[in-house]
């Protein structure tokens, strides 16, 4: 089974997170393979809009998929390789030159609103749910993950997300600026069309002009290597070690600061 679909309705292009067993939870080869995906659409001259989703009606995406945590980010050094997986995804979605759109249902954690605030606008129901409680897992949101949201929200509620851990509804996604609209369930796949074909009638060359002179007025300062790799020290504590076991547990985790 693919775990990125990619499917063509004229100058529109839907693709959707195929882990539906898992409420769509991120893997390694998901991540790899949106990365690719994307950079494959920004080069297509002919279309005009990107469409992101996640199969089903459950969950944009759920977060990461923690069961493969053992394997395949042990410690620092894989860490840091499986985050460039990651990093290379989400900047394939913020820069594809192509408008982007999250059509977003159910569950939108951790990766997946991560995923999401790369896109250029949000829809969502009102049973939706977001958040990022990374903390309950002893791991940090790295350099390349925080750039989108914190381009979204700020500062503050950046720090809001982040340290208090709460998965919160759609209303208040809403009056953080995490979504542009909130819309009945229903009616989500409907409105998030109808948003991106009025995108594709628009004109395509002024559209990415217009996503070009955004980006490079709000461009970001470059991170330093050292500071870079900081991101992934987690992997190397006890606390990390005890959150993810205690997640796969189903119990609550006692960190140590180690």
């Amino acid at each position: 089974m693919d775990s990125i679909l990619s499917t063509r309705d004229g100058h529109i292009v839907t693709v959707t997170l195929n882990n539906p067993h898992k409420l769509n939870a991120l893997n390694r080869l998901m991540w790899q393979q949106l990365g690719v995906t994307m950079r494959e659409l920004s080069a297509d001259d002919s279309l005009r809009c990107v469409v992101i989703r996640g199969a089903g009606d459950q969950a944009f995406a759920a977060g990461a998929d923690i069961s493969e945590f053992a394997r395949e980010r042990a410690d620092s050094n894989q860490g840091e390789q499986y985050g460039a997986s990651i990093h290379k995804a989400m900047q394939a979605v913020a820069r594809c030159r192509h408008p982007v759109v999250a059509l977003i249902q159910g569950a939108c954690i951790g990766g997946g609103l991560e995923i999401a605030a790369m896109c250029d606008m949000r829809i969502c129901g009102e049973s939706s749910r977001f958040g990022v409680p990374i903390k309950n897992l002893g791991l940090t949101m790295g350099y390349g993950e925080l750039q989108g949201v914190l381009a979204v929200v700020g500062r503050a509620v950046m720090l809001e997300i982040l340290l208090e851990g709460r998965v919160f509804g759609a209303a208040e996604a809403l009056h953080k600026r995490l979504v542009n609209r909130v819309v009945p369930d229903a009616d989500v796949e409907r409105e998030a069309y109808a948003l991106a074909r009025r995108i594709a009638d628009g004109a395509p060359l002024v559209a990415r002009w217009h996503k070009q002179f955004i980006d490079k007025l709000g461009a970001t300062p470059e991170i330093a290597a050292d500071e870079w790799k900081q991101g992934y020290a987690c992997y190397d504590t006890d606390d990390y070690r005890r959150g993810v076991a205690a997640f796969l547990a189903k119990s609550k985790p006692e960190f140590t600061g180690h």
